[in-house]
């Protein structure tokens, strides 16, 4: 099987930059798009495994692979994310690859289907064993109207919500407060990795930097959806300061 990596990069890839700092304290990578075929993330089994690989490398030990679930774009269930974690454990056992864990969950969208989950008391993918940590994501761009009301729901029905890469949302740009007041509230927070070097944003990087000069980040995530992420955490991540400074915060990925 051709490696999806050599198509990128040539025979060659790229190399580890000699840093003292890597991410195998973390252990588990909490927030990725890993699993094939199911949304804007890995396409095939064959960018899959090489992901996977790839993850390894960077010194992770557990991948918890989140899809999106939207009612109006990725309708996936937790019968169709399961068959696509079972599909990759196999297809990562006949690479030869060993020693990484695979499990899944997602990242619910709130939106009215989310709300309508909710109602029918429908079990949602979680991660973190009894923990029962739910990845939720919102709009980019507009603040949703029920927040408080279904981070309440959520933690009525026994899960313990964990809000997806807040400092991507720039609805919030300058109401830090507004973000303090929802970890108060019993939400968890996890940051995206990238975020800390630029890659989404300079927005999105001053916000990092003051979740993290604040110790206000719970979880660290990759959202890996394809190489280029990867490559961005080989390249750019691991040479960064402040993720030194992050992770001498009290994360919980080791925990998962």
């Amino acid at each position: 099987m051709a490696s999806f990596l050599q198509k990128l990069f040539g025979s060659k890839l790229p190399a580890t930059p000699e840093v003292a700092v890597t991410l195998a304290a973390l252990g588990t990578d909490m927030h990725s798009h890993l699993l094939p075929g199911l949304d804007d993330g890995a396409e095939t089994l064959e960018q899959s495994v090489e992901l996977v690989r790839a993850m390894q490398q960077l010194g992770y030990r557990k991948l918890v692979m989140t899809p999106h679930i939207m009612g109006d774009f990725y309708r996936n269930t937790p019968e169709s994310v399961r068959g696509a974690l079972g599909a990759l454990r196999n297809a990562v056992k006949a690479a030869g690859i060993t020693g990484i864990g695979l499990e899944c969950a997602a990242e619910y969208y709130l939106d009215e289907w989310f709300g309508q989950k909710l109602d029918a008391k429908e079990a949602l993918l979680s991660f973190g064993g009894d923990k029962r940590y739910v990845l939720v994501e919102t709009s980019y761009i507009n603040e949703p109207f029920n927040f408080a009301d279904t981070m309440f729901q959520l933690k009525a029905h026994g899960y313990q919500p964990v809000l997806a890469h807040p400092e991507r949302y720039t609805y919030m740009y300058g109401r830090f407060e507004q973000l303090e007041s929802i970890r108060e509230s019993g939400v968890l927070l996890q940051l995206n990795l990238n975020s800390i070097v630029g890659y989404y944003s300079a927005g999105a990087k001053r916000v990092a930097e003051k979740m993290i000069d604040a110790g206000m980040v719970d979880m660290l995530g990759t959202d890996a959806h394809h190489i280029k992420h990867v490559e961005t955490l080989r390249s750019k991540v691991l040479l960064s300061g402040y993720l030194q400074k992050v992770l001498s915060l009290p994360l919980l990925n080791s925990t998962l």
